[in-house]
């Protein structure tokens, strides 16, 4: 998908429909709380890490953290399935209720700990991860298919890279740092 395509949605898209609280603030670039100790992601992030995952119409998706379902929507919109995985049920419910009100239907919403991956609808050519975790676990590895992209935060509660995780054709795995960042906790097998 191109990035003209991705940035046309994300100016149209509004960010305080996927919000309870603090709707007055979704205008600003920042991460804002949306209760039970998580936050919605500032905007440009997502439009970065979005670009970064280069989704195709045909990529299957798996998505670790709904949260507010905000993230949720690009995946959707530009990939084919999304597999999309929250711990916490009133934002896995709330979630739901506003993606399908918006009318999307290739969206697979998953109420569990996300810490080892969605093994049986694996792989994914597509991994979002938006939870940091200690180290990229090796059940997201296993699950990426070969010529997948993962976009992950890596580190501890002070320093977190976001990092692009690729598998090539021969199943060797190559990590980039695009940038730090501050996430919420991975919660789980693999928390900070």
């Amino acid at each position: 998908m191109s990035s003209s395509s991705i940035e046309d949605f994300f100016k149209q898209l509004d960010r305080s429909y996927f919000m309870e609280i603090l709707k007055e603030e979704s205008r600003l670039d920042c991460a804002i709380p949306i209760g039970y100790g998580q936050t919605i992601s500032q905007p440009s992030l997502v439009l970065f890490m979005t670009k970064a995952l280069m989704i195709e119409k045909h990529h299957r998706i798996l998505e670790i953290g709904t949260g507010s379902g905000y993230q949720t929507t690009f995946l959707a919109e530009f990939g084919a399935k999304v597999y999309t995985i929250e711990r916490i049920e009133a934002l896995y419910e709330s979630a739901k209720d506003k993606l399908t009100r918006l009318g999307y239907q290739n969206i697979e919403f998953i109420l569990a700990d996300g810490s080892y991956g969605l093994k049986e609808f694996a792989p994914y050519d597509r991994i979002m991860v938006t939870a940091a975790a200690r180290k990229i676990p090796q059940e997201y590895l296993n699950q990426l298919a070969v010529g997948g992209r993962m976009i992950i935060p890596v580190g501890d509660y002070t320093v977190q890279k976001l990092l692009l995780v690729e598998k090539d054709s021969s199943g060797n795995i190559t990590e980039k740092h695009l940038e730090n960042v501050r996430f919420v906790p991975l919660v789980g097998a693999f928390e900070i």
